[in-house]
């Protein structure tokens, strides 16, 4: 009894898994770019984002606990192929998105050095970000294959040391900085607060903010392992989601005081106002070991992604949805085929830095086809959370957004609509970087979009009753498949799926 108790996942570890699968420093460098309407687009984008994730997350997670995250939700809702579509999304936007993340990593390492134009001269070199960025997600891939006990301590460790303690140390030096009376780089006025929306540029960048917010579902596929999980789950992500939005406003408007707009890049200037910062404070030996623990916290934040969506497709290839060949775990029960194949994405399109014409470039775009494939999933979740409130009214939801049809009308209509305006906008190349040309840009997202699309749907058309796994037992069906219905017909049962189907 003890050993099991042990194994639980406390509110705290849970909190810290989503504060570092969401909170990353490296981002915001880009934002600090809008000064103080930068508040206005993460306040905004919390709202019509972050909040409306949490609260869904929230109730998806405790009302459908079976297996399968996402998966489960939107198959509940519309059935098994958009589901394969809905968890494919999570697998391969992160696989897009690791050579960006790890690109921040791999400036931070050459940080590490005791002269800042070398420092920087390093960073600029795609041949030395491209090494570094394979090595480090390598490494986390090794560490995610030890198992969900590995991976944990260093989430929960890697978190704190590398992106907790550097965001509250990039706070309180960047507003001692303003407080000691020092001219700020940016205006201090709250006419700046509201941005100029007649710079549609301004608009199309600041879509990236989604992507700063995307994740708080991720560990949803962990709430059967989190220590009473109705109460504790929903507790864990309000304490995440407050956490995130402000360290990233505070964290954004600190690099802002410091930097001057002219000069932010976006892979370095969060370590170079780290620099300047230390230098001002006399501690200028700080910069480099700063440097390192923000390496540190981007291999935490990889690791938890590399097992995460990894495990949620293993579970859903199990259930009869991917070829057995994909269903290969090691002896800590992890999806080796299927994380060796991202491993082998990641390293062909991290390969994309030393085509593209610079880092930044690279950076931008990587980023933004990554929105595109999330928000694809993140539209599912929240018309399934919608759609689920109909089809299975009576579902047992231990937690259970308030106010009834309305409010989740509100609060999943409100994510839906801010998850689409971000989508579309994610579609055009931002002025103020060179990403070379726009056609081209713009035709690499279509194009890409169009091709990871069609894979689910080629896999589902292809599957075969053999794929499933014969000894899984914990994989239940749909609540439609136990009673021989179609998805989305009404189901008055308030049953949960678990005690319908009762496995031989």
């Amino acid at each position: 009894m003890k050993q099991t108790e042990k194994k639980g996942i406390s509110i705290f570890a849970l909190a810290m898994l989503n504060v570092v699968a969401v909170v990353s420093l490296r981002g915001l460098p880009a934002e600090a770019e809008y000064g103080l309407s930068s508040i206005f687009y993460y306040i905004f984008a919390a709202i019509v984002f972050l909040v409306p994730v949490s609260l869904v997350a929230a109730e998806l997670a405790t009302g459908w606990s079976e297996k399968g995250g996402v998966f489960r939700w939107v198959g509940e809702a519309f059935g098994p192929k958009l589901a394969l579509i809905a968890i494919f999304m999570l697998w391969i936007e992160v696989t897009v998105w690791f050579p960006t993340a790890l690109t921040f990593g791999s400036v931070s390492l050459a940080f590490m050095g005791p002269n800042q134009t070398w420092d920087q001269s390093l960073s600029e070199n795609k041949f030395f970000v491209l090494a570094i960025v394979l090595a480090i997600y390598w490494l986390a891939t090794f560490v995610a294959l030890r198992g969900t006990e590995a991976f944990a301590k260093l989430a929960k460790w890697g978190g704190l040391i590398g992106t907790v303690i550097p965001g509250v140390i990039l706070i309180v030096l960047g507003f001692s900085y303003l407080f000691a009376g020092n001219t700020p780089q940016i205006e201090l006025a709250w006419k700046d607060v509201i941005p100029d929306f007649s710079n549609f540029n301004n608009v199309v960048l600041a879509a990236s903010i989604f992507l700063f917010y995307a994740g708080m579902e991720m560990n949803a596929i962990h709430v059967k392992e989190v220590d009473n999980a109705p109460r504790n789950y929903p507790i864990a992500i309000g304490i995440a989601a407050l956490g995130t939005v402000l360290v990233f406003v505070l964290g954004t408007l600190a690099i802002a005081f410091v930097i001057p707009q002219s000069e932010i890049n976006l892979t370095q200037s969060l370590l170079v106002a780290y620099h300047d910062m230390f230098v001002w404070a006399g501690i200028g030996w700080a910069a480099p070991v700063m440097a390192a623990c923000l390496a540190l916290g981007v291999l935490a934040g990889v690791v938890g992604w590399v097992a995460g969506p990894s495990s949620a497709l293993l579970v859903v290839a199990k259930g009869g949805y991917l070829p057995r060949f994909w269903q290969q775990t090691n002896k800590h029960g992890m999806a080796t085929h299927i994380m060796m194949a991202q491993a082998l994405l990641v390293t062909l399109i991290s390969t994309v830095f030393v085509v593209l014409p610079s880092v930044q470039a690279a950076y931008q775009i990587l980023s933004q086809l990554t929105i595109v494939l999330y928000l694809i999933m993140y539209l599912m979740m929240f018309a399934a959370a919608i759609y689920l409130r109909y089809s299975q009214p009576n579902r047992p939801r231990p937690y259970k957004i308030p106010g009834g049809s309305l409010g989740m009308w509100l609060i999943a209509g409100l994510g839906f609509i801010g998850s689409l305006t971000a989508f579309l906008f994610s579609f055009i190349p931002p002025s103020q970087i060179a990403v070379g040309s726009p056609e081209t840009f713009v035709a690499i997202l279509v194009i890409l979009t169009i091709v990871f699309v069609s894979i689910p749907l080629l896999i589902y058309k292809a599957r075969k009753p053999h794929w499933r796994d014969p000894e899984v037992t914990d994989f239940a069906p749909f609540t439609w498949e136990i009673e021989d219905k179609h998805p989305g017909v009404i189901n008055p049962s308030d049953k949960v799926t678990h005690t319908l189907h009762q496995p031989n």
